[in-house]
């Protein structure tokens, strides 16, 4: 085995023995994608021609599994993998000879994808890629299709050919570009064809292919291509000045982690208002080293404008990244946020420019003109998608974009694809449908809610449930390591996404654990800027935290307990409303406040003073809010009642307590179990419904108030409380 410095071999003989065929094609597609030097996420595709068994006449028949559209090599099965009669796809050549001999080349490509559902082998559900000819029309039993960064800045160099010849000495032909489909892979089949030594090819602005009848042959060659390629890229890039030349050198200087990330905070959550006016976005920030290193530097605002070279990477960025051109050493926020405004104005006046430029008469309507990806000196980039995981994926895909820029730099000059080509793959009617097909978004999609209280209880089961709607889930509580609990649960079922994460408080999936006291309002707004660091702002706050006091031996509430109560009952939902005012009014979206009360804010009851006074404040603070806060932001209230199964409200020894005032048999060493269903029945033999009341029950109280389904309710308080006849509205 040799040894390799720019890709990482991780192949295993004795690991490959145990599989079939085809698990032999995923393994090698895993190993391949493990390693993002070699493909991006969802990039690339691998491919077997395997003898397999015709399920109708049983005769022996040549299939060729290849992955199929959608999925990441890394993470493939068997079942992202389509499987189709190669006999039958050799045969649809002649189909699209007769089509495209009578002009109609581009409506015989989309025609011939079409076809792949005629050569499928055994009903295999997966859809084929478009990239399915390359593979079947190629000699080799196993094909690589790779977008190595390393290769793709040869592919994306001005003399890409010459460079081709240059650095491989013949052992990798070269192809112009061309849109992936049946006319590229004839143009392959060609080239092997001419010359049959040959075992790869550059595919100009694009990747490269590779092939060999060997499948642990094919993933060395595929290595070695890469590894040669990044070799001479490396030894250039060393000899023009390495890093401190690198991109033409540096203009400006990065921010101090603390002032940048207090800059991010404070315009991250205006800045996704504004590239959400027609559908919300998440936000991932990347400020490490290398894009660092790129944003700063004399030639990024020259290479930002080219866009991006490889199909694969501007279906994310866009055609181009938004560049600001803001001073970090001598500009404050506050003209960063002007520079952006004017920025935004004309990148969408760009965006519309292009389109209208290149449309085609049957062309897809153009699609949201605000950028994906936004560039600032001093502070790194920020990337925009319609969740977590496609924010980090497209921040992959631009970091892929600069390491393709700096290789093309140091070897020759970079170029872009061409705009007009550019448009035909991103307005691809194919790609219409695919999108077109995609299942609607769920309820919650693109939203982010904070859940305060989310460690335990009620705040927990709302987290729980808002997450199965699509929302991002940001779980706060005093008790840190319980929010975090909440949130690990999430992600652990869930996953954190696709894609490389983004740095620091970025680095996050679909729900991410902070800790807040509400008590605090500085805690509060600390809590709200790491939330904009991690999703770039918030829709909705859910506040679930709240403290029942006992009062002492003689019946008394002291002072102090006085105090705590209406301090994190009352005073704490209003620091969270008075604080994240501040920060929706900056995003101007609409959004929601949700604040718990209690059944008992209406019912007067003993023992219970200062509880119950300060629910009654909390059910008018929800009025309040609801006045202060409009139009912009809806607060209603949810008034629970006797929660006690689930609840943080009632540890053991108020369930005792509770037992005791209402003379219920217990038993001082009886399971706390026990104890609260004794309880918890009690609570609900006094209800008109007769069944006990849930956290799952008030969860659903929330979830409908972050919904749009009362879209018109607001300063209104859900009680959900089993119907207690006295909590009723006098």
């Amino acid at each position: 085995m040799s040894n390799y410095k720019y890709v990482s071999h991780l192949w295993n003989d004795a690991e490959a023995a145990k599989l079939d065929p085809v698990g032999r094609l995923v393994y090698r597609s895993n190993k391949l994608g493990a390693d993002q030097r070699i493909t991006n996420t969802g990039g690339g595709n691998t491919s077997s021609k395997i003898v397999e068994k015709d399920p109708l006449t049983g005769a022996d028949t040549q299939v060729l599994w290849v992955k199929g559209s959608g999925g990441d090599l890394r993470t493939s099965n068997r079942d992202n993998f389509s499987s189709l009669y190669q006999d039958k796809l050799i045969g649809l050549q002649a189909s699209y000879a007769a089509r495209s001999d009578k002009g109609l080349k581009s409506q015989a490509e989309d025609d011939m994808v079409a076809m792949y559902n005629h050569a499928t082998f055994n009903l295999n559900p997966r859809a084929s890629s478009i990239d399915t000819p390359l593979h079947s029309f190629l000699p080799g039993k196993h094909v690589d299709h790779m977008h190595p960064n390393a290769i793709i800045s040869i592919a994306a160099s001005k003399n890409c050919e010459a460079l081709t010849k240059e650095i491989f000495a013949g052992k990798m032909a070269y192809v112009k570009w061309m849109r992936p489909g049946f006319e590229l892979g004839l143009a392959m089949q060609d080239i092997s064809r001419q010359q049959p030594s040959v075992k790869a090819i550059m595919m100009g602005q694009h990747g490269f292919i590779s092939w060999a009848d060997d499948d642990k042959a094919c993933y060395e060659l595929t290595l070695a291509m890469i590894e040669q390629a990044a070799a001479y890229i490396d030894a250039k890039y060393q000899a023009k000045g390495g890093d401190a030349k690198a991109f033409g050198g540096a203009l400006y200087q990065t921010l101090d982690t603390e002032k940048r990330h207090a800059t991010f905070a404070a315009i991250l959550p205006w800045l996704r208002g504004q590239v959400s006016k027609e559908k919300r976005f998440i936000g991932t920030i990347q400020d490490d080293e290398k894009i660092l290193r790129f944003v700063n530097s004399k030639d990024a605002p020259r290479l930002a404008e080219l866009g991006t070279s490889c199909p694969d990477h501007f279906l994310r960025t866009k055609i181009k990244p938004l560049y600001v051109n803001w001073n970090p050493q001598s500009e404050d926020a506050a003209a960063l946020k002007t520079k952006l405004a004017a920025a935004l104005e004309q990148y969408r006046k760009d965006y519309a420019a292009y389109y209208n430029a290149c449309k085609r008469p049957n062309s897809p309507a153009m699609r949201d003109p605000n950028p994906t990806v936004v560039l600032i000196p001093g502070l790194g980039m920020i990337a925009w998608g319609k969740d977590k995981s496609e924010s980090r994926v497209t921040a992959e895909f631009y970091n892929c974009a600069v390491e393709v820029m700096r290789g093309a730099e140091a070897i020759d000059q970079y170029i872009a694809l061409p705009q007009q080509e550019a448009f035909d793959i991103e307005y691809w009617l194919l790609e219409e449908a695919k999108l077109k097909r995609m299942p609607a978004e769920k309820e919650l999609a693109r939203q982010v809610i904070i859940v305060v209280g989310a460690g335990s209880g009620i705040g927990k089961e709302t987290a729980h449930r808002l997450v199965k709607e699509g929302a991002h889930i940001v779980c706060v509580d005093k008790n840190v390591e319980a929010a975090q609990a909440t949130a690990k649960e999430i992600t652990d079922k869930l996953g954190t996404g696709i894609g490389v994460a983004g740095t620091g408080l970025s680095n996050c999936g679909p729900a991410i654990g902070l800790s807040g006291d509400i008590m605090d309002r500085a805690s509060i707004r600390k809590m709200l800027d790491q939330v904009a660091l991690a999703y770039g702002g918030f829709d909705s706050i859910c506040v679930t935290a709240g403290i029942f006091v006992s009062p002492d031996t003689t019946g008394h509430i002291p002072d102090d307990k006085w105090a705590l109560t209406f301090a994190l009952n009352v005073t704490g939902s209003y620091l969270v409303a008075d604080e994240a005012f501040k920060t929706w009014k900056e995003q101007g979206l609409r959004g929601n406040l949700v604040l718990t009360t209690s059944a008992n804010a209406a019912v007067a009851k003993k023992g219970s003073v200062a509880y119950d006074t300060s629910k009654a404040a909390a059910n008018h603070l929800v009025r309040e809010m609801a006045m202060e806060l409009s139009p912009l932001i809806r607060v209603n209230g949810v008034a629970p009642a006797t929660v006690v199964q689930g609840s943080a409200m009632f540890p053991r020894d108020r369930v005792i307590a509770s037992l005791a005032k209402y003379n219920i048999p217990y038993t001082d060493d009886e399971a706390t179990d026990s104890l609260t269903t004794k309880l918890s029945r009690f609570y609900a033999d006094r209800t008109l419904t007769k069944n006990p009341i849930t956290p799952a029950d008030q969860a659903e109280a929330y979830f409908l108030l972050v919904t749009n389904r009362l879209s018109k309710t607001t300063g209104q308080v859900i009680t959900v409380d089993g119907g207690l006849h006295e909590a009723f509205l006098r």
